[in-house]
């Protein structure tokens, strides 16, 4: 059996990859060009897959028994024409439940306490030359005793929605597919969310249902100081409705995603002038290296079944 890992600088070095060398015939690309798919895929039994789309036009000119999605969503792989010549597909889901809402928490924290702010101010003569020992402006508040909207209740959503509430937040939540009915927490309307919650955390996927979702018309419904997290999908928050929104208003913003990855350089998150408002960060919270070992795991064990 032929294998082969078309993008593996995007699951990275520090996990072990010895193992499916049991398995079959191994070989193994860093990355790999929508140019350079077709040669590489063509021989293979199996290919995984992180970022690399696998088309209609590839499984026909393929002998694939295999796709494995290095991740848990499958939106480069054409499904329905996998599962009308019967192609296996196969992702490894809940892997990085834990490193979300930990960098969730992360992108939070920093935010309401101005962490970027302070650290510059200590270590500039800001702080040498103060009168006193500490500094008030920014202010912070406690997440305790706020409200913290989640849009996207899933496994990622519940797991944020427990530390929340172990900060002391009131929880609610907005179901994109409008299937969701968790008993635990309150469920409510988008506009109702974006209005009364204090922070807002976004854990969805991109589809049809929540592509725009956030944009400059219901932007103007968030508390003026709100804190809002996108650790979904890049393209459920309208990019040039967030970056005006930033700059009119004192709203502070989180990204791990953005529409286009690696950020192109005519994206609007480059000209915002409220810098300190905003952090993103490379789309890495499921990357923890736990997260990616569990990752691995899960791929082998999907080839292994197949065998």
């Amino acid at each position: 059996m032929k294998i082969v890992f078309l993008d593996r600088s995007t699951i990275g070095d520090d996990v072990e990859y010895e193992r499916f060398n049991t398995l079959g015939d191994v070989v193994f690309y860093d990355t790999t060009t929508k140019e350079q798919t077709m040669q590489r895929v063509k021989d293979a039994d199996v290919v995984v897959t992180n970022k690399v789309v696998i088309d209609k036009a590839i499984m026909q000119e393929s002998s694939l028994k295999l796709i494995c999605v290095a991740a848990t969503g499958m939106n480069n792989i054409d499904l329905e024409y996998a599962k009308e010549i019967n192609l296996e597909v196969k992702n490894v889901a809940g892997y990085s439940t834990a490193s979300v809402v930990q960098l969730t928490f992360a992108l939070c924290l920093s935010l309401i306490n101005s962490i970027k702010v302070y650290d510059e101010f200590t270590k500039s003569d800001g702080w040498v030359d103060s009168p006193i020992f500490t500094k008030f402006n920014p202010a912070f508040f406690d997440i305790s005793g706020k409200k913290w909207g989640i849009i996207g209740l899933g496994n990622i959503g519940k797991g944020v929605a427990i530390v929340a509430s172990a900060f002391g937040a009131d929880v609610s939540y907005y179901s994109t597919s409008g299937k969701n009915s968790d008993s635990e927490y309150k469920r409510v309307e988008l506009n109702k969310l974006l209005q009364e919650s204090d922070i807002i955390s976004i854990h969805a996927p991109l589809n049809s249902d929540t592509k725009d979702l956030i944009n400059k018309t219901n932007l103007l419904f968030l508390k003026d100081d709100a804190i809002i997290l996108n650790l979904g999908r890049g393209g459920i928050i309208n990019e040039k409705d967030l970056s005006l929104h930033i700059d009119n208003s004192n709203i502070k913003v989180g990204l791990d995603v953005l529409e286009v990855e690696p950020m192109r350089e005519n994206c609007p998150f480059r000209l915002v002038k409220k810098s300190e408002n905003l952090i993103i960060t490379p789309h890495l919270a499921w990357a923890s290296v736990e997260s990616r070992r569990k990752l691995v795991d899960g791929i082998y064990q999907n080839i292994k079944e197949i065998k």
